[in-house]
């Protein structure tokens, strides 16, 4: 009796203390949502989430932007960015780790070298090399830039994250399929690409969120106003030259926040599962 009194007692304190932590760490976000539906003066005069009253204005005026497009324009310029690159990120990337996994080839071993040390490789290194071939391309102001290396598993840690995880699928599934006649490219498609589903979610999800919140990216190359994604309209919202509307900022602020958190909580078992998974095999 008395151990088990002892037991709940030491559960209880264990969840309080979590949901303490947890509380502290959800305050940020539950006062964004709240500070959404204030006016300028009430977010700088109140530390309390609850607004005094739900005022969507900020909402409705934020969507509409104050310019000649509206935030719907800059959520379509996002996604033309987004879709294309999250595919070509899962193309590249998982017929390159199969490569690298499974096939032997001449400089393999320096290969995969040059690979792991570019996760190593802080990307602000690359960025005026990058500028220069795309300028010499005549990118610029297009949308290729952000998503042909996407393309060309320029993502280094998905490629070593996928490689993980083929490395604990069992050769012999592969060595059954060959039997029955399937081609490498078969195998990969009707044998490993299954298997790797959890993994191809993680990779992804971890595209779409870093892709959404890439500032410096769209910064370096998109100069048309109606090719901006949100996050450069939500920049373009903090004008030097008047009264920055708070508000309505953080009010799209969180409609830009929607879809990541959407497709996370939507996908939250296979990510978790994926990313682990990749963690321990070797």
């Amino acid at each position: 009796m008395v151990k088990t009194v002892k037991k709940n007692m030491n559960l209880i304190i264990r969840y309080t203390i979590l949901l303490l932590v947890g509380v502290v760490m959800l305050y940020p976000l539950l006062w964004l949502f709240g500070a959404s539906f204030k006016s300028n003066n009430e977010i700088f005069t109140s530390i309390n989430f609850i607004p005094k009253r739900l005022d969507f204005t900020s909402y409705v005026n934020g969507w509409e932007t104050g310019t000649e497009y509206t935030f719907a324009r800059y959520f379509m310029n996002t996604f033309l960015i987004i879709i294309p690159k999250v595919l070509g990120t899962i193309v590249s990337c998982v017929i390159t780790a199969y490569g690298f996994a499974r096939f032997k080839f001449f400089g393999k071993k320096a290969l995969f070298a040059v690979l792991i040390s570019t996760l190593l490789l802080p990307s602000v290194v690359i960025y005026i090399p990058q500028f220069l071939i795309f300028r010499y391309f005549g990118w610029l102001d297009t949308y290729l830039p952000l998503i042909v290396p996407s393309m060309l598993a320029f993502d280094t840690f998905f490629v070593f994250m996928l490689i993980q995880f083929i490395r604990g699928i069992p050769k012999e599934l592969e060595e059954a399929a060959k039997i029955d006649g399937c081609n490498p490219i078969q195998t990969l498609w009707y044998v490993i690409v299954p298997v790797l589903k959890p993994a191809i979610i993680s990779v992804a999800l971890l595209q779409f969120m870093w892709s959404m919140n890439d500032f410096l990216g769209p910064l370096l190359y998109i100069s048309s106003v109606e090719k901006y994604p949100v996050v450069l309209a939500l920049r373009m919202a903090m004008d030097a030259s008047a009264e920055t509307k708070w508000n309505e900022m953080i009010a799209m602020s969180i409609v830009t926040i929607l879809p990541s958190l959407v497709l996370f909580f939507a996908a939250q078992k296979h990510f978790v599962e994926g990313v682990t998974s990749g963690s321990v095999k070797g």
